[in-house]
């Protein structure tokens, strides 16, 4: 826009020397004189002209300023609701990594707590008297949550001074049996890293040797005849130790049943102890039954001296039905009576005699 206006300048100076030197010329003839005043209306017109290109040209440039500065003001609009959108998302993006962060710090205490209770039953099962004493608590907890008080005792005693793990007290037949937990976790730990055949073989006699041994001593120590039943439980606190057992060693397994002693774990413990609690409400019911008998045998009684005395009391209700009907009877002969008594009073004319007939 600079460049147009100082372009129609410099040609109104071009024009404008153009008549200064016609004018210097003084030329006496016409046509100079014309074309000077020629020229001088080219001047005029072209100043006109430009003083019109001139203003259109700030008219265009004010239109063009007003625009571009609503452009710009639009543009800073965007801008501004653009970065406070994305500052929302980054404070809502900020806020829900601290939450995600709050839960794996949770989650990493947590590990931390439930790795250092693994250590500890890492090293509690390490210790063979701290690891019998894991399986006597974990066969307390299953017994006390499945039966009642008066069906268990731990620590019992039986025969010559044995104490057995858990004693349940089932009435004949079969009578009490015992329970006693065993871990043979060193012979299974043994077997489970045996790294070449030799060594597994080596694991799987020590493992079967130590279930053998187990079983020998709960059917001489726990089985009393006269005074247990004739069979016993050994009680294995692990679930694979007892899937090993039964996968792998199925004569081991058969030696057991052989000494009646049969092999639980946690999950067959319970089954057997629902089974026991059945047996035990069967018994109690089979009591309930008797004292419902005697108890229906003097209702029985009791139903036949109450008809006993309903008879008589019928007998009795019969006789004042009688004399209620006799008593009527009276009670219509004396309506009768006052009923002539008052028609011979208001007839005025009948003999008196006729009161005492009827």
């Amino acid at each position: 826009m600079d460049l147009s206006i100082l372009i129609g300048l410099l040609a109104g100076l071009v024009i404008g020397a153009g008549v200064v030197w016609l004018v210097r010329r003084r030329e006496p003839d016409e046509r100079g004189a014309e074309l000077a005043g020629r020229l001088s209306q080219m001047a005029e017109s072209q100043a006109a002209q430009q003083a019109q290109l001139a203003e259109r040209l700030q008219a265009q440039e004010r239109a063009l300023a007003q625009a571009l500065d609503t452009r710009l003001t639009e543009l800073g609009k965007r801008v501004a609701d653009g970065l406070d959108l994305s500052s929302q998302r980054t404070t809502h993006s900020l806020h829900e990594l601290r939450e995600r962060l709050a839960v794996i710090d949770t989650a990493q205490r947590n590990i931390t707590e439930l790795s250092q209770e693994m250590v500890s039953l890492k090293d509690i099962l390490s210790n063979k008297q701290a690891r019998g004493a894991f399986g006597e608590l974990q066969l307390a907890d299953l017994v006390r949550s499945i039966l009642p008080p008066s069906a268990y005792e731990f620590q019992a005693t039986i025969g010559e001074g044995k104490r057995v793990d858990c004693l349940l007290t089932l009435p004949n037949p079969p009578g009490p049996i015992a329970i006693d937990a065993k871990f043979p976790l060193e012979s299974y730990r043994a077997l489970r890293e045996a790294g070449d055949e030799a060594a597994r073989q080596a694991a799987t006699r020590a493992f079967a040797t130590a279930v053998n041994t187990h079983v020998r001593d709960i059917a001489s120590k726990y089985i009393v005849p006269g005074e247990t039943a004739e069979s016993a439980l050994m009680f294995l606190p692990s679930e694979a130790v007892y899937a090993e057992l039964h996968a792998n060693f199925p004569d081991v397994v058969e030696r057991s049943y052989r000494a009646k002693v049969w092999i639980v774990s946690p999950t067959t413990l319970m089954a057997t102890l629902n089974t026991v609690r059945a047996v035990l409400k069967d018994v109690r019911m089979r009591e309930q039954a008797d004292r419902i008998q005697n108890e229906v045998r003097m209702l029985t009684d009791d139903l036949r001296r109450l008809d006993d005395r309903v008879e008589k009391l019928q007998g009795h209700f019969n006789a004042a039905q009688e004399d209620v009907r006799q008593i009527r009877i009276s009670t219509d002969k004396v309506g009768k009576r006052a009923t002539r008594i008052e028609e011979v009073q208001l007839g005025g004319g009948d003999d008196p005699d006729q009161l005492s007939t009827g």
